[in-house]
């Protein structure tokens, strides 16, 4: 068995037996040293976005004081969700290794499968006059950052 899948799998039983949600663990490494873990908080939290990848990714940031985990590469106990992926590729992490599958997922009562469908289209465009003001406010920003 792979070391850092060892731990993530480790994360997601703590997870699981704390009562904070699914059996959803993760670690990020750089260079072979864990820089980054975390689980499924999102009972813990109340929160729907405290997955186990965006978990590991904000402790990861946070021990190495950036926003770019690029040269990083993430073990997750399940296959990354489509918010989990998003954030994956914000933080521009390089590789990703995963234990179960969306089958897996589904199987066990998730639902990620249908966020992989065309969801409908909730969303409406609104003041988009005065949100372009807010943009060129920042776009003159000379010290501004992508992020």
């Amino acid at each position: 068995m792979n070391k850092f899948m060892k731990i993530a799998i480790e994360e997601a039983r703590t997870g699981i037996r704390e009562g904070h949600g699914g059996p959803f663990g993760c670690v990020i490494v750089k260079e072979g040293k864990v820089v980054g873990r975390g689980h499924n908080e999102v009972l813990k939290e109340k929160d729907p976005t405290c997955h186990g990848e965006v978990m590991a990714i904000r402790n990861a940031c946070k021990e190495l004081e950036t926003h770019d985990l690029v040269d990083c590469e993430l073990y997750t106990t399940a296959e990354p969700c489509p918010m989990c992926r998003g954030a994956i590729m914000w933080a521009n992490i390089t590789k990703v290794y995963y234990g179960c599958n969306i089958s897996d997922t589904d199987k066990i009562g998730f639902r990620d499968q249908e966020f992989y469908n065309a969801p409908q289209d909730i969303s409406e465009e609104l003041d988009r006059k005065e949100c372009l003001e807010l943009f060129k406010e920042y776009s003159s920003d000379p010290d501004k950052q992508l992020y």
